[in-house]
């Protein structure tokens, strides 16, 4: 069943002009104008859930346009122009805006205000969707809920699990694919040569 393309334009309009962490925050204010970023439609059938964008998306106004981006298409075996398929590959962070960052330069957590107001609404209106590609602890823990792991290390040591449960969507928690992740991802070879065969073929499915 797929929702009505009104409902989901609707939705995405009224998320594009949210303020709340502006004028109703958690705690500190976002120190800067808000600019949701994200990407939906009633056809999606694969769905990209990661943190939050970072600077240069703040910049762009358009997901993944970054290193990582770049890093995530090759671990997903697809082109940029597929990537940014509106009609197959929704792109649902757990924080629409640009956080911040802290004095060492980082990038601050997700803003706390974003998923409760927005995010089972929004999917309740995906209901096309057959995976979600969970990126990093946080989307992992609101879309495993329970059955996630204490720490990335452990839900991803039970990527099988997850993505073996019978649900819909489906969730396959990857890491996030920043350079921060770099030693992770050579301390655990058996993501490359394990799950990335299966992420690849579960994408080229989808799309």
């Amino acid at each position: 069943m797929t929702a009505p393309p009104g409902e989901i334009r609707r939705l995405l309009a009224a998320i594009r002009a949210c303020r709340h962490c502006v004028e109703a925050p958690q705690g500190k204010p976002l120190p800067h104008e808000p600019r949701p970023v994200l990407r939906a439609s009633a056809t999606a059938r694969l769905a990209v859930c990661s943190q939050a964008p970072g600077t240069k998306v703040h910049e762009s106004g358009t997901p993944f346009t970054d290193r990582s981006g770049d890093r995530l298409r090759a671990w997903m075996g697809i082109r940029p122009e597929e990537f940014y398929d509106e009609a197959r590959v929704a792109i649902v962070p757990m924080a629409f805006c640009f956080p911040g960052q802290d004095a060492n330069g980082a990038d601050l957590p997700p803003r706390r205000e974003c998923a409760p107001r927005w995010h089972r609404e929004l999917f309740a209106a995906l209901p096309q969707l057959e995976l979600v590609l969970a990126v990093g602890s946080y989307a992992q823990k609101w879309h495993l809920g329970e059955v996630a792991g204490v720490t990335l290390e452990e839900t991803m040591r039970d990527w099988r699990t997850h993505l073996g449960r019978k649900r819909v969507p489906r969730v396959l928690p990857l890491p996030h694919p920043s350079w921060r992740n770099n030693a992770w991802l050579k301390e655990n070879i058996w993501f490359e040569q394990e799950l990335l065969p299966v992420l690849r073929r579960q994408v080229r499915r989808l799309l």
